[in-house]
């Protein structure tokens, strides 16, 4: 019942255009196993085993984003239905729309999931992914000096 009442305030702030307070409904409901303060919670939905995901800090999660912490290939090979591994999204991590994530996955602090990006394996601090599989294909500290200099660029026109 609880996640069904979570799930309704999503829909209900989604429909209000209020997404920026998606995040601090799920962090006030205790369901995940940690989300920290700050970021942004844009799906409006909540994964089937919240308990084995951890969210740090400031992390901005986009639309359509998946988590998957469950493996149901395993039920096909050796029957077992409860397969499950942990996720871990670290401090000011960004995952792009339409993202995928599977279990026994950690993504690193500041990095950054491509839109679309299927995330199979861990990914480092300052790391940007993209791709089916996903692969490292930046870093965001060189981003962010792009994005600094363009925007310096801008305001001497």
């Amino acid at each position: 019942m609880k996640k069904l009442v979570i799930l309704f305030k999503l829909l209900l702030l989604t429909v209000l255009k209020k997404n920026h307070a998606k995040a601090e409904v799920i962090r006030k409901s205790n369901i995940f196993k940690e989300y920290g303060r700050g970021g942004y919670w844009h799906p409006c939905w909540i994964p089937t085993h919240p308990d084995l995901i951890s969210i740090g800090n400031n992390v901005t999660v986009a639309a359509d984003v998946r988590i998957y912490e469950h493996d149901l290939v395993a039920r096909m090979w050796n029957r077992d239905c409860n397969y499950t591994g942990p996720v871990v999204i670290k401090d000011n991590a960004v995952i792009g729309g339409r993202s995928i994530i599977l279990y026994n996955v950690t993504i690193g602090k500041n990095a950054l999931v491509a839109a679309g990006g299927v995330v199979t394996k861990d990914v480092p601090d300052f790391a940007i992914v993209g791709g089916n599989p996903a692969k490292i294909i930046g870093d965001t500290r060189n981003l962010y000096k792009k994005r600094l200099s363009i925007t310096e660029g801008n305001k001497k026109e």
